[in-house]
């Protein structure tokens, strides 16, 4: 498969994860805001989304003081923020385009059917429609491509680009949405109904909310919440499972090459399989979320490197 074709792949996949993801972070921080939370506690809700995705100067610049509404603005239609919904499924699209002969015909058609829908959609309409319907609807179209992608195309490399994107994306997004809300509700207080409705959106967030239950029966904690999203390999958003997912393809694709980007991917694997979250959290969450980021970045430069056309 020529370098550009897999690029090309790669980043349609983690376009598409990131532009649902951006709807799920905003998600879990409007239902958040609305508690009825001091005016400084809910500003920083909006402060620390802006702070994990590293767009606060980006913000500033455009729109000054962080408002609720300022923030869901500039990550949902915000043409110059490439990060915005609008921008990620604009150039997963575009992708997908020079990608035609690549993919099925039902990707290209959700992927541009996704795209029509929003290109001239404006805050007005997004208002009128409802914040919680447009972010469904987001989740919706990623999903829609992630199946017809999984029922109509070859399981070949190609393939396996697309899912390499998607499952990295995933990682990195996890790992920022937990890191932005544990370390403001971890010290919310002892009400069991505010902790209950306040973890239970993260878990609504991430699709979480009954295998939480599920595994757990149990009340919901922030060190359990912590273990799920992080050790829990049955869990499709953990890092444990997508590293488990991204090593297997990077596997996949090495075609039995010693490659760095591998080796990487399957030492962090090593570490969450055998990881204890009493000793993460005594060591400090947030630092090992930090590091998670990191790796996270380190490992996408080594897949460029070693499959892609840009180092």
């Amino acid at each position: 498969m020529l370098s550009r074709t897999a690029e090309q792949l790669y980043w349609t996949g983690r376009y598409v994860e990131r532009a649902e993801n951006m709807a799920r972070i905003l998600d879990v921080s409007q239902r958040l805001s609305v508690q009825g939370r001091a005016r400084s506690r809910d500003a920083n809700e909006w402060v620390a989304v802006l702070d994990i995705l590293c767009a606060e100067r980006q913000y500033a610049e455009i729109h000054g003081e962080v408002t609720e509404a300022g923030v869901i603005a500039f990550l949902t239609l915000d043409r110059s923020n490439p990060s915005s919904i609008y921008s990620c499924l604009r150039t997963a699209r575009e992708n997908a385009r020079a990608l035609r002969s690549a993919i099925s015909a039902e990707m290209w058609e959700s992927l541009n059917t996704t795209w029509l829908a929003i290109r001239d959609l404006t805050e007005a309409d997004m208002q009128a429609q409802g914040l919680r319907e447009f972010f469904d609807w987001v989740k919706v179209r990623s999903h829609l491509f992630r199946g017809v992608s999984y029922t109509t195309t070859l399981h070949d490399d190609g393939f396996a680009f697309i899912r390499l994107g998607t499952f990295l994306e995933r990682a990195d997004n996890t790992t920022r949405l937990l890191d932005s809300k544990f370390h403001i509700l971890a010290d919310s207080g002892t009400d069991p109904a505010a902790n209950y409705y306040e973890w239970g959106a993260v878990l609504r967030a991430v699709g979480a909310f009954r295998a939480y239950h599920q595994l757990y029966h149990d009340v919901i904690t922030p060190s359990r919440v912590a273990e799920l999203l992080v050790l829990q390999p049955q869990m499709p958003r953990s890092l444990r499972f997508c590293f488990d997912q991204v090593t297997y393809l990077l596997g996949t694709l090495s075609l039995g090459r010693k490659l760095e980007s591998e080796r990487m991917a399957g030492e962090f694997c090593a570490r969450l399989r055998y990881g204890q979250i009493e000793k993460i959290q005594a060591n400090g969450l947030h630092d090992f979320l930090m590091e998670t980021l990191d790796r996270i970045a380190e490992l996408s430069v080594h897949i460029s490197h070693d499959f892609l056309m840009t180092v």
